[in-house]
């Protein structure tokens, strides 16, 4: 008999209370109803339902193969669902979320991308530098950077960005350019508030750098808008300057010394169920920025 089959019947047996119950349920003869549980009991080599002629109750090792039972059952489920899902065409309203300045230079683009592909698929866009919580506010997938806590979300590792120093042609017009990262000592940098400033700068291999400078923020189009119009020199991720950078607005410095590279995932719930949207989503993610 197929086990799958004579374990759903078990659990339905058991959910009745008796034999001619289950039958009713599952559209099979009591007989065949009890053939499914002796076959189970033969596999096991123990009683799994105790029969006397007034009632029948479960022993103790088939109350806990019914636990069993039932999850397998349901993990079987979820995998045909998902199966069919990923066959599916995917729709509906998908919830994205990124920090502000990630979500506005590489994620929008991406999502643009996304939607052409998937002509029935919405997308709900979330920016904000706080970490969210996915379950509370309804995200379903979400860009995450730096090492990840032990969180129970299933984290895919995208390709890490580095953050470069940077300045106006205009400021080094005016001042020596730094030619180690000690140099910036001299230099007025400016700082990304994210709780405290960020006042030390990390660099590979060597002791974290102390700067200084006139101007705080806690807004990263406002930083870039600062080290643009030559306020200062700044340290700012490489997708946010990119662009500038190829086109002379800005000019990278101290490149022959290596920032660290700064981790970047996209998480998800640990849900069985993926939705086509989500699955399809994952996929084009991966192999976009993976």
């Amino acid at each position: 008999m197929d086990r799958l089959e004579s374990m759903s019947v078990f659990a339905r047996v058991a959910e009745a209370g008796s034999f001619s119950a289950a039958a009713k349920v599952c559209g099979l003869s009591p007989t065949m109803v009890a053939n499914h549980v002796q076959d189970l009991e033969r596999r096991l080599g123990t009683k799994l339902i105790q029969r006397t002629t007034r009632r029948q109750s479960l022993t103790e090792v088939g109350q806990t193969f019914l636990f069993d039972c039932l999850d397998v059952l349901a993990r079987v489920e979820a995998a045909e669902d998902a199966a069919r899902e990923r066959h599916s065409s995917p729709s509906g309203c998908l919830r994205v979320n990124a920090t502000v300045s990630f979500g506005t230079n590489v994620v929008t683009p991406l999502i643009h991308d996304y939607l052409k592909l998937y002509p029935d698929v919405e997308v709900d866009l979330r920016l904000t530098d706080r970490v969210v919580d996915l379950t509370e506010e309804g995200i379903e997938a979400a860009f995450r950077f730096g090492d990840l806590p032990d969180s129970g979300l299933i984290a895919r590792p995208l390709r890490p960005r580095f953050r470069l120093v940077c300045a106006s042609p205009d400021y080094l017009a005016e001042h020596d350019v730094p030619l180690t990262p000690a140099d910036l000592a001299q230099h007025n940098c400016l700082l990304f508030r994210d709780g405290a400033p960020r006042n030390y700068w990390q660099f590979s291999g060597l002791p974290p750098v102390r700067v200084s400078g006139r101007f705080v923020v806690d807004n990263g189009a406002a930083l870039l808008s600062a080290v643009r119009d030559g306020l200062g020199v700044a340290l700012l991720a490489d997708f946010e300057i990119a662009d500038d950078i190829a086109a002379g607005r800005l000019v990278r410095l101290l490149c022959d010394t290596a920032t660290p590279a700064w981790p970047l995932a996209l998480v998800h719930l640990a849900d069985r169920r993926m939705t086509a949207k989500l699955s399809r989503f994952v996929e084009f993610v991966l192999q976009r920025l993976g």
